[in-house]
């Protein structure tokens, strides 16, 4: 501009003085030390006017000599109107560059925004690590206003929840946002806002007090709205056009991460409540062990997220998938169990109360006929089919009575059938060798239900974690006969809750054991090499912590280990 003013000075000549005057004030001259006139046009000075943007102007001067004459000063305001055309030519041509740069660098400054922050974003699936990676974007961006939310709409009820905040104190009633009309108005129509005056916008009753300024941002999915972002100070005229732009995008990504989340929950809900449904259609068929598939999977997750707080199991640590996938194991561990036979499945006693009273009619008729105390062997018949371990004697004497028959004629009736001598010699339980056969296959059992269903990818160890839980250290567990390192982690970690939660437990054949009694029991397993020696001796250290995280588990569905952490240190 100033060499273009410096020639036009020369083309005038006739000692015309040009200067060039910005809203009212001369900012260059040409041809004298200073402007002789003023920075508008008046008595000596002609002038064109000039527009240096849409908002800002100002004008080409020219101060003619008195002692000009009329054809001289006609000249120097055509050679002035032709500075002007060529100086506004100039200005506009840097205005459109500039308008190109900007909107090249805006461009820019959006791909940059997307490609960082489209991976931090989409990471996961779960709701809120989406929601947290876009609050901690916004922050990173260091945009104005020293406050922020997240509000999320929930996809059955429409309404919205605020889903995380920072700045604002412990204990700010931020739910009073969902009653302001300008979050309404924002919400309906899905087009951000800025606010820069919350005072004289008639859609704001001052829900939240204090706030001067915000923008407000509807984070849009393909299909509705999902939720809002808001970024908010108490200082005034803080936001500017590309904030919302920029703010905008983030939304845009997290609007699609959001409604990819909500519906893996969703799918995430509806699996975990079928499988529940699973598994307590399974505990039902017997009273005594209702509940055991879930409190088994609460303790496994408990005791993997402990673990993990101490640095893991030799190193390993359990991810959240394997949480989750060991929480699956736990709550389907006994399905299996519907192909066992209700009367196996349920068995009390040695025998059954029908076939006793057959017994006991067999006792009398023999005492009535011969010398023979029935009510006395009977009454030892009963302590021997109540009994977990009978007394030596006890079952010599079975096998006494087993000898036996009341005969009359070519009649014979023994006193105790082959089948019933089966059942009341056992040395251990109420379960003959074909029962207990029918009962060890339910693992098997479960695995061949279960592997018709497409599980997740990251569940690869679920069937064999199933499969072998009642395999043993030692080589003496079932289905399979495994031992040692053949048996994975997750599977001898659910062995040890297993046999704990069943030993505390009421069953049918059994009181419950004390904690106490439940921890010698274990610890036995462990000296007949039986259980994994180190995590048995982790889980007796530290099994309150892992009875109150399981606990936690159990009423709130965790299974993030950020989460299970927070719930368990309440």
């Amino acid at each position: 501009m100033q060499k273009l003013l410096r020639k036009g000075a020369e083309l005038v000549g006739n000692g015309c003085v040009l200067a060039v005057s910005f809203e009212g004030e001369v900012v260059l001259v040409e041809g004298a030390e200073s402007f002789p006139g003023g920075a508008e046009p008046g008595p000596g000075v002609i002038a064109e006017r000039i527009n240096f943007s849409d908002v800002h102007s100002g004008y080409i001067l020219a101060g003619v000599p008195d002692d000009c004459g009329p054809a001289s000063a006609e000249s120097c305001r055509r050679a002035l109107s032709f500075i002007a055309f060529s100086l506004q030519e100039l200005i506009d041509v840097e205005l459109a560059r500039r308008s190109i740069a900007d909107e090249a660098l805006a461009k820019y400054r959006e791909l940059a925004l997307l490609h960082r922050s489209v991976p931090n974003i989409n990471t996961s699936l779960r709701l809120r690590a989406v929601v947290d990676a876009l609050i901690n974007e916004c922050r990173m961006e260091n945009y104005p206003g020293e406050l922020g939310m997240i509000y999320l709409r929930d996809p059955a009820s429409s309404r919205f929840r605020l889903a995380v905040q920072f700045g604002f104190p412990f204990g700010a009633n931020l739910h009073r946002m969902l009653d302001s009309d300008l979050f309404k108005d924002v919400a309906e129509k899905e087009h951000g806002e800025i606010v820069n005056d919350l005072d004289r916008d008639e859609r704001w009753n001052h829900e939240l007090p204090g706030l001067g300024a915000m923008v407000i941002i509807p984070i849009v999915s393909p299909n509705r709205c999902e939720g809002m972002l808001i970024l908010a100070s108490e200082n005034k005229g803080l936001y500017e056009a590309a904030h919302r732009v920029s703010l905008s995008t983030l939304a845009s990504v997290a609007g699609i991460s959001l409604s990819n989340a909500f519906n893996f929950e969703g799918v995430q809900k509806l699996m975990d409540a079928i499988l529940q449904a699973l598994a307590e259609a399974i505990d039902s068929r017997d009273p005594f062990t209702a509940g055991h598939s879930e409190r088994v999977a609460c303790l496994a997750v408990a005791l993997a997220h402990a673990l993990n707080e101490h640095g893991g199991f030799n190193g390993r640590v359990f991810s959240d998938e394997e949480l989750r996938e060991l929480y699956y194991s736990g709550i389907l561990h006994d399905v299996g169990k519907i192909g066992i036979r209700e009367e196996v499945l349920t068995k009390q006693a040695r025998l059954n109360s029908k076939s006793m009273d057959v017994v006991r009619a067999r006792f009398q008729l023999m005492g009535a006929v011969e010398d023979f105390d029935w009510a006395a062997a009977f009454d030892c018949v009963t302590n021997v089919n109540k009994a977990m371990t009978p007394d030596a004697g006890e079952l010599d004497f079975i096998r006494d009575l087993g000898k036996r028959s009341l005969n009359r004629g070519e009649t014979s009736l023994p006193l105790l059938y082959e089948d019933e001598l089966d059942n009341l010699l056992l040395a251990y339980g109420n379960l003959t060798r074909e029962e207990r056969r029918e009962i060890e296959r339910h693992p098997a059992e479960s695995e061949r239900i279960l592997q018709h269903i497409p599980m997740q990818e990251s569940f690869a160890n679920l069937l064999a974690i199933i499969r072998q839980h009642h395999e043993r250290m030692d080589g003496s567990g079932y289905p399979d006969g495994l031992k040692g390192e053949d048996l994975l982690v997750q599977s001898r970690l659910m062995s040890i809750v297993d046999i704990y939660d069943a030993v505390t437990q009421e069953r049918h054949y059994k009181p419950a054991f004390t904690r106490s009694e439940a921890v010698k029991i274990l610890r036995q397993e462990v000296e007949e090499g039986k259980l994994d020696a180190e995590l048995t001796r982790f889980f007796l250290e530290n099994v309150e912590r892992i009875e109150m995280l399981s606990e936690h588990v159990k009423a709130s569905r965790v299974f993030q280990l950020s989460e299970i952490g927070s719930l368990g240190s309440m």
